[in-house]
């Protein structure tokens, strides 16, 4: 038996050692510079206020022009070429012009270029030399499936100093995606590497899951067989732990001894990473509950709404169900909004926000025995935060099932089931180590994840070397 376990862990070790060394040594960049994206504060700060006299149709006529039948958002825009509707369903979204109704779609480069260059200029870039790069459906920053409902996307090179390119939604017409130089070059030694993720593979994503996920799996059963044997052939001297090897061998058991409960839990949770509900629940709503939270609204409703004016200041106008009730709220910086539900006269919207009753009286439509929902504080252990600066998020026990709810849009963050709740401390506590007491002190976490990292990466060098050898040995003799 203990033969058979050398013979795989040898062999498992020499086939994987590569990839424990690329996991350790990119998970250091990534703790540090993760995968591009656009920040809400940068999305938001690249729009400017909405031209009101510009704005003819009304929302009910947006949906009817937009063909969503399943509509359940509707956003008010500015973009270069005037206010657009931004029109949302569960799987797809349409742009319609504010004046007349008509497709916003953006087919021509040029109209790309001039969204790319007010969107810089709202955010104090400099776009002088802005230039469309391509106009495609994937590269490598932009494989990820929420762009889908995008594609294709025009990429524009803005000319500035940290060569940002930003990307451009044919579909909406808004930025979507930012990448600088610095992200783009730290993230092919720290994302690309880490997650497996060259644009081939991972452009087609139930390809690019299998390879992923068994690769994991093989590397953590490496792992395993390494720690018993590394247990096994432990040789006491006195009160010290020492090993019956010698050099490199020597080395690598004395390392992995000191990293194993490290190496043995990150492997682990690494793996878990790609669970995408194998093992776990995804977290993702029952379509009974999907059907309550995403159910298309009666549209007309929404004029009961136009005698309350859009605030001049507002840089976005957003039209959502909650509850069956229809809001609509003025986004006048990303920490101010004024929210004003339809029917109710007698609200002016300064308090911003969902109220906690308004967040119960849906929960109790999707579970039973729903407490009272209380906002989430800072340091909770499973954080979820709102799009909006400053919004409070709502949480909703109902038994055994919980509800993270956004105080700013109505939006569901989080479904925590018993078994999703347990998934958030196998895989992000142990990969991340997020814990609340850590991400209470950020320095000493930098140091942690920092120092197991380089120690797993020396001890994968060893197991290198090592490899190397045994493989010299066997096809030179």
């Amino acid at each position: 038996m203990m033969g058979a376990i050398v013979l795989l862990h040898r062999w498992l070790g020499i086939a994987f050692c590569l990839l424990f060394a690329m996991w350790f040594a990119s998970g250091i960049v990534m703790h540090f510079v993760p995968f591009p994206s656009l920040t809400e504060a940068e999305r938001f700060g690249g729009f400017g206020p909405v031209d009101r006299t510009r704005v003819r149709i009304a929302v009910v006529d947006a949906v009817a022009a937009s063909g969503i039948t399943d509509a359940t958002r509707v956003r008010l825009i500015q973009r270069s070429d005037g206010p657009v509707y931004i029109v949302s369903g569960p799987s797809r979204a349409r742009a319609v012009r504010a004046s007349d109704g008509r497709d916003a779609s953006v087919t021509s480069p040029d109209l790309a270029l001039a969204i790319a260059r007010d969107h810089a200029r709202g955010r104090g870039l400099d776009a002088a030399r802005a230039a469309i790069v391509a106009r495609s459906d994937y590269d490598q920053w932009s494989v990820p499936n929420g762009f889908d409902r995008h594609r294709p996307l025009f990429r524009v090179a803005l000319g500035d100093a940290a060569k940002t390119e930003v990307y451009i939604s044919s579909l909406t017409g808004e930025v979507v995606l930012d990448t600088t130089r610095s992200e783009r070059g730290w993230n092919l030694a720290g994302s690309v590497l880490h997650w497996i993720y060259p644009t081939v593979l991972r452009s087609n994503w139930a390809l690019w899951d299998r390879v992923v996920w068994t690769l994991s799996l093989l590397a953590s059963i490496a792992a395993l067989l390494g720690a018993v044997l590394g247990l096994v052939r432990i040789k006491r001297r006195g009160r010290l732990v020492g090993s019956p090897y010698r050099g490199w061998h020597a080395l690598h058991h004395l390392i992995g001894l000191a990293v194993t409960a490290f190496v043995l839990t990150w492997i682990f949770s690494g793996w878990l990473s790609m669970d995408h509900g194998r093992l776990f629940s995804r977290g993702q709503l029952s379509p009974a509950e999907a059907e309550v939270t995403n159910a298309s609204p009666d549209w007309v409703a929404t004029s009961s709404l136009d005698p309350q004016p859009i605030s001049p200041s507002a840089r976005e106008v957003e039209w959502f169900a909650f509850n069956g009730t229809i809001y609509r709220r003025d986004r006048v910086d990303i920490e101010r909004q004024i929210l004003i539900k339809a029917g109710d006269a007698s609200r002016d919207g300064q308090a911003g926000f969902l109220s906690a009753r308004e967040v119960q009286e849906l929960t109790m439509r999707l579970a039973t025995s729903c407490g009272v929902p209380i906002v989430l504080a800072d340091d909770d252990g499973y954080p979820a935060q709102s799009t909006a600066s400053g919004a409070p998020v709502y949480r909703s026990r109902c038994g055994d099932l919980w509800f993270d709810i956004d105080g700013a849009d109505g939006n569901v963050l989080q479904r925590l089931d018993m078994s999703r709740r347990a998934y958030r401390w196998f895989y992000s506590a142990l990969h991340t180590f997020d814990f609340p007491v850590l991400l209470a002190h950020p320095r000493l976490r930098d140091v942690l994840i920092v120092g197991l990292c380089v120690l797993g990466l020396v001890f994968s060098v060893t197991g290198i070397v090592i490899g190397w050898r045994r493989l010299w040995a066997t096809f030179a003799a």
